[in-house]
């Protein structure tokens, strides 16, 4: 078996070679017909557009891509072509529940706000935005929700319209996949209406893909004070981010809100049991992530220790001085573990 994999995949290496006969790396955006005609499999990230053009006359049987996102996926060719494709759902939803309570740690800390006092909408509720729930909900949030497939399946009685949320929220924080159209279409979900619908200047965070809210429309609202701050991990027209928002936003990461060490081998141990369980080959490997060099942490707060533990201060501030190196910063984001991989002392 061949298979190609995104060079940027951690903790993958000795066990795929113990899979496969034939393991190539490339760069995500580096995948070409040529490179990957005769092989039988390929594990991706989101670089990596999957269609005809890439795909058409060439030998794959399955995709992988270690992420939660499969927009990057052209499902319906590959339907067509009888090739097979997975993602890893779930794999860093507490890597983004910690990058969202370490940023609403920040604003509690640089911007004096009282986090118990607020309520906080948050659209999209799977895998990641019920992790966001119940950590909002142990901060005293008040919290909403919205969720369009899952109303349609549970009922309305434990969700809130956008209108709602518009009327009464302080935080509004987006966790949707992306769908370019259809009954649950959330291409630019947040645009110049939804703005200007907003009551209570609430602070406005994106970690699920950039196309979701209408870039001149966020600007629009951040000039006009209709919202508080931004804090912003996803970006419309990645790499080639707007650098008035990247000024502007209070955090502005470079698409890596779910890059923790422990959310990254999750999402390769996942991809390789999927390509295991095609290809019928009995897994014989589990992926671990290093160990941080310290694990005992001395805090005066729990607010303190999880800034201790992850501040997105530093990865704002090294896009901001650097946007040109947006990919390169992504690509080779530092090891960072989240809460459970340390001692906390108070």
């Amino acid at each position: 078996m061949k298979v190609i994999v995104d060079n940027k995949i951690p903790y993958i290496d000795a066990a795929i070679k113990s899979i496969a006969e034939q393991v190539i790396y490339a760069a995500g955006k580096d995948f070409t017909p040529e490179l990957v005609r005769d092989a039988d499999a390929l594990i991706i990230r989101t670089r990596t557009q999957c269609n005809r053009a890439l795909l058409e006359g060439s030998n794959i049987k399955f995709i992988a891509t270690a992420t939660i996102g499969y927009d990057h996926i052209d499902t319906d060719y590959c339907r067509q072509a009888g090739i097979r494709w997975t993602n890893a759902p779930g794999c860093n939803a507490a890597s983004v529940a910690q990058y969202i309570e370490s940023s609403l740690m920040l604003l509690q800390t640089e911007k004096k706000i009282n986090l118990s006092s607020m309520t906080i909408g948050i659209v999209g509720v799977g895998n990641v935005g019920s992790k966001i729930e119940t950590m909002a909900r142990k901060l005293g949030m008040r919290v909403l929700i919205n969720d369009l497939p899952r109303q349609d399946k549970e009922g309305k009685e434990a969700f809130t319209d956008l209108a709602t949320m518009a009327n009464e929220c302080d935080v509004i924080t987006f966790h949707t996949p992306l769908h370019n159209a259809g009954q649950y279409k959330t291409f630019h979900l947040a645009d110049e209406k939804f703005f200007e619908t907003l009551k209570r200047k609430p602070i406005i965070i994106n970690t699920s893909r950039g196309e979701v809210i209408e870039t001149q429309a966020l600007l629009n609202a951040l000039d006009e004070e209709k919202i508080a701050d931004a804090i912003i991990d996803v970006w419309e027209g990645e790499p080639e981010i707007n650098l008035e928002l990247l000024d502007k936003a209070f955090i502005a990461t470079p698409h890596i809100a779910g890059y923790s060490a422990d959310g990254k081998a999750n999402a390769t141990q996942m991809s390789l049991e999927a390509l295991c369980e095609h290809f019928g080959i009995k897994p014989i490997f589990e992926i671990t992530p290093l160990e941080p060099a310290t694990k005992l942490i001395h805090a005066t707060s729990r607010e303190n220790a999880l800034l201790q533990i992850y501040n997105p201060t530093r990865d704002s501030d090294a896009l901001k001085a650097h946007p040109e190196l947006f990919e390169q910063l992504r690509g080779d984001y530092p090891l960072r573990r989240e809460e459970k991989a340390y001692t906390i002392v108070l």
